[in-house]
């Protein structure tokens, strides 16, 4: 196997940031949600230059910019923890999973299928890293080991998922890095594999990254305080508004912003920030 930092590498890096950004809500006072496998992730990739897991080691120059970050981290993580903990769908799937690790900290109802999809040396990573301290799936945990590029609906298939019962699916962060045609495959795929009862969690648009045809300047300065660069990652391709096309496919889409979750979680935020679109949607056929 790769050396972890050569494995979380790219846009898996950010994965890492994301990971860092949890432990260290963890251990706040008042947490919106528990991860105490995050640490644990982010030490296991032994990257050169450290990630604070916990907030005392964010650094009192940094403090503000990263607590920001944090919160945002934090309401990004509770919405999705509520959305997919309240769904009835006996089967979910988490495309480019990364280092999620919401098949072993949360409450899922008995028998429920969690497919984990995402490029082999990640997974790999993962389940070494959750392996040495013990940590056990509360699901029927299905990694897939696939790149989203190649046929990951063959081998979603191959791995049990069943195409007639309603799924919960998870993108979370991917959006941003896909190619305009990519995403609209990857939803033509979702929509075509998604039985009646089915939904669909997202957090953030290609275009929430982007400005003036660049990725969002405060996200890039936010990864690169953590020592990594996504001035060249996000892409920004002019792309179909997946929010209005969804209801044209009988899916019910509910939006919301930042603005909402703050007030939801009473976590409140700055108003000077950039703009990020969660939603979920709920197909009706």
């Amino acid at each position: 196997m790769e050396h972890p930092s050569a494995v979380m590498n790219g846009a898996a890096s950010t994965a890492l940031v994301v990971a860092a950004l949890r432990a260290i809500e963890t251990a706040n006072s008042a947490p919106l949600f528990t991860d105490h496998f995050a640490a644990r992730l982010v030490h296991a990739a032994h990257m050169p230059r450290p990630l604070p897991t916990h907030p005392d080691q964010m650094g009192e120059e940094n403090r503000v910019h990263f607590q920001l970050a944090v919160d945002s981290a934090a309401l990004r993580t509770r919405y999705l923890d509520d959305y997919l903990t309240g769904s009835p769908a006996p089967q979910v799937v988490i495309l480019a999973a990364g280092l999620d690790t919401r098949s072993f900290r949360l409450d899922w109802q008995p028998g429920c299928r969690v497919f984990e999809l995402d490029r082999a040396p990640v997974l790999e990573f993962k389940q070494k890293a959750l392996d040495e301290i013990d940590a056990r799936a509360t699901c029927d945990r299905r990694p897939v080991a696939v790149d989203l590029r190649d046929d990951w609906e063959a081998a979603l298939a191959d791995a049990g998922f069943d195409p007639s019962r309603p799924t919960a699916w998870l993108i979370e962060g991917l959006l941003p890095y896909l190619p305009a045609s990519a995403e609209e495959k990857l939803f033509d795929a979702v929509h075509r594999l998604s039985a009646a009862g089915s939904s669909i969690g997202v957090w953030a648009l290609a275009q929430d990254t982007q400005s003036a045809g660049a990725p969002d300047r405060r996200l890039s300065t936010m990864y690169a305080d953590f020592g990594i660069d996504i001035t060249h990652m996000a892409n920004t391709e002019p792309r179909r508004n997946i929010i209005e096309h969804l209801p044209s496919l009988a899916w019910k889409v509910k939006e919301n912003t930042m603005d909402d979750l703050s007030k939801r979680y009473q976590r409140p935020l700055p108003s000077a920030r950039r703009r990020l679109t969660f939603f979920t949607a709920q197909n009706s056929f």
